[in-house]
């Protein structure tokens, strides 16, 4: 009965979206004011009918309703509880609900906090997002219904794959999610803007939170994808350059050129245009990600590969949603007032300059993540693009790109004195040498010349970072006291900045030292056995049995010492499941927030007496998730900026006593 009402609540939820399209927009077109305050009730509606139908499913799998095929395929009567909710997500009908959850609540929202929009730009924007829901509603319904019985019902399921049964998975596709669709609130706020013929400051600061909040969650998405493949799949990378993982990425730096436009536009009253584009091709990339994953065109350990028929559903909504706005954005935006100009050596110049890198490093990874699909599909052969062709075509994108973070808030706004900047950066530029001298000296020189460029970067972003806080405080320069005043006085965006950037420097720090000066050791090892990796020695104590819920294990454990000195005793696993028929690899990792000892063990020998194991020793790695946490706080710090918040302009009082948008 549960599976039918959530089935039936999908049903309503999709006649709600169909009002939702389509009556609030020929009320802002007509100046009904009773059509458009349909919007906002029905935004909500639509939420709390796809809430009932994704709390049906997960009821479904808490309760092992094997009577349902999506339970059937994806879960198990032993499997733990955490796995049994998450798993509603962990495969493709249950995170398109998830994904459908996402879109409403954005879409609810703005309903519920955008109070003071301008009441037509309001309902344009919840009309749009109705729109997109219109079309991943029809997706679930028509392709991928999650409500679909098994009769007879099995005795128990299939099992969850896994590679997913992991607290990483529980929670990473939630953040992704988030990202990708928040985004789809930016892309409704450009199509309402082409469709009224208007942009201005107050647009800008209207979208910038969304943004934010959607560019927060897909940071932290993206860093738990990669943790998550950094311990679990056991070959010690963090990042592949996989397409799937590229299908995040892209949406994840055209955001952050769309966060930098957006600033230019709401200070400046320029870049509006650029600025609406970026929205539509930042949502565009989402889609087209979520394409990619669902087509069944790519092999990965992150894909679903299903019917391609979804595959070309998504497709044609791709194609929907990003002609039909570009058509729109190719007819209207001519028509918008140009704002005021600058000189290419100011703060809205080094935006630009940041948006045009930024841009750029999406074209890069765009094309080599595609190029070979669309020749296999053209079948003129195939073609292998990996880490070697993103790290020749993105590096050099993204070295300027740094250096002009750094330098672009230290210029005046209209014109600037660009020497200037660059004398008050000379700490920044001291701390910066220091740091690339002493990397050298650890390291006697060893390694590429390009770590020692990454670690000048990173230094340069987090200190640089710095110098502008300082400079805003004007500390040392007045007394302490008043330096501690104008700190916290600051407005919080400023303090999001220089957290973001700071931890942008401290992410490309860990991204460098693991990434030159990572030591490996694989070989066949058998209890008693030692080896070297780094600094550190590592016995191999024993091999024994372990039982999990849902699973059994050999685990391994193993001595680490350094110059004779205990540091830790670690046990990875190499865990079967005998439902799926598969094995997954639990890697043990020792850290000391400077480096990782990461141990995995793999298969045994022909004879059984010995065992693969992996062993590395990456300096420097557990900055990569400390700077990203660090972005994803410095996001959330700036979007609780009062000016900000809630997606709003603060309101003030007229001469008159009615309320107002604050200019």
């Amino acid at each position: 009965m549960i599976p039918e009402l959530g089935h039936y609540a999908l049903v309503l939820a999709l006649f709600v979206a169909l009002v939702q399209s389509g009556v609030p927009l020929v009320g802002a077109a007509t100046g009904n004011a009773a059509w458009m305050g349909v919007a906002r009730p029905a935004a909500i509606a639509q939420l709390l009918l796809v809430l009932v139908a994704y709390g049906a499913l997960t009821w479904a799998h808490v309760v092992s309703d094997f009577s349902v095929s999506n339970v059937v395929q994806n879960s198990h009567s032993m499997k733990p509880m955490l796995y049994k909710v998450s798993g509603v997500w962990g495969n493709h009908e249950g995170s398109m609900m998830l994904w459908v959850v996402m879109l409403t609540a954005f879409g609810a929202a703005v309903g519920i906090f955008g109070r003071n929009l301008p009441p037509s730009l309001k309902a344009r924007v919840i009309s749009v997002q109705g729109m997109i829901g219109v079309g991943f509603l029809l997706f679930i319904l028509i392709t991928s219904n999650p409500f679909i019985r098994v009769v007879p019902a099995p005795l128990d399921g299939n099992d969850l794959n896994p590679l997913l049964q992991d607290p990483g998975l529980a929670f990473h596709p939630p953040f992704l999610y988030a990202g990708y669709v928040g985004f789809s609130i930016a892309f409704s706020f450009a199509v309402a803007a082409l469709i009224e013929g208007r942009v201005d400051p107050a647009w800008a600061r209207w979208v910038r939170p969304w943004t934010l909040a959607a560019w927060s969650t897909l940071t932290a998405g993206i860093a738990l994808g990669s943790w998550w493949a950094y311990y679990e799949l056991g070959w010690g990378g963090w990042w592949y350059w996989d397409p799937v993982e590229n299908a995040s990425f892209m949406p994840w730096l055209a955001g952050t050129a769309l966060l930098h436009s957006a600033i230019v536009v709401e200070k400046r009253d320029a870049l509006k245009t650029w600025t609406i584009l970026l929205a539509i091709i930042t949502f565009s990339l989402s889609l087209m990600g979520t394409f990619l994953v669902r087509s069944g065109i790519l092999t990965s350990v992150h894909a679903f590969a299903v019917d391609p028929a979804r595959g070309v559903f998504i497709l044609v909504l791709l194609a929907i949603a990003t002609g039909g706005s570009l058509l729109l954005y190719s007819v209207r935006a001519p028509s918008l007032k140009t704002g005021g100009l600058f000189a290419p050596v100011s703060r809205e110049g080094s935006l630009v300059l940041n948006n045009l890198l930024l841009s750029t490093a999406t074209a890069t990874v765009f094309i080599g993540t595609l190029y070979p699909l669309f020749l296999d599909v053209l079948e003129l052969g195939k073609v292998s693009v990996g880490p070697p062709f993103f790290n020749a075509t993105f590096i050099p994108v993204a070295i300027p790109m740094v250096i002009a973070m750094v330098v672009g808030p230290f210029l005046a706004w209209k014109r600037a004195d660009l020497l200037g900047a660059l004398t008050r950066l000379w700490t920044a530029g001291v701390a910066t040498v220091a740091c690339v001298a002493i990397a050298a000296y650890v390291t006697n020189g060893g390694g590429p010349l390009l770590a020692l460029v990454g670690v000048g970067l990173a230094a340069w972003a987090f200190f640089g970072s710095l110098a502008e806080f300082a400079e805003r405080i004007r500390l040392f320069r007045i007394p302490v006291k008043d330096s501690w005043n104008r700190a916290v006085n600051l407005p919080r965006s400023a303090w999001g900045m220089t957290i973001a950037h700071a931890s942008m420097g401290i992410a490309i720090a860990g991204m460098t030292g693991t990434s030159a000066w990572q030591s490996e050791t694989i070989q066949a090892m058998k209890p008693g056995d030692n080896a070297t990796v780094g600094a550190y020695a590592v016995h191999f104590d024993r091999v024994g049995a372990v039982q999990g819920p849902n699973y059994s294990a050999e685990q391994g454990v193993f001595t680490v010492t350094r110059d004779g000195r205990h540091i830790a005793t670690l046990a990875p696993q190499r865990r079967s499941y005998p439902v799926t028929r598969m094995t997954t690899t639990e890697a043990a990792i020792h850290t000391t927030w400077l480096s990782d000892v990461y141990v995995a063990l793999g298969d045994p020998t022909q004879n059984g007496t010995a065992w693969t194991v992996r062993l590395y020793h990456h300096p420097l790695v557990p900055w990569i998730w400390i700077g990203s946490l660090g972005m994803m706080l410095g996001g959330l710090v700036s979007l609780s900026d009062r000016r900000f918040r809630v997606g709003a302009p603060e309101r003030r009082r007229a001469a008159k006593g009615s309320l107002q948008p604050a200019e």
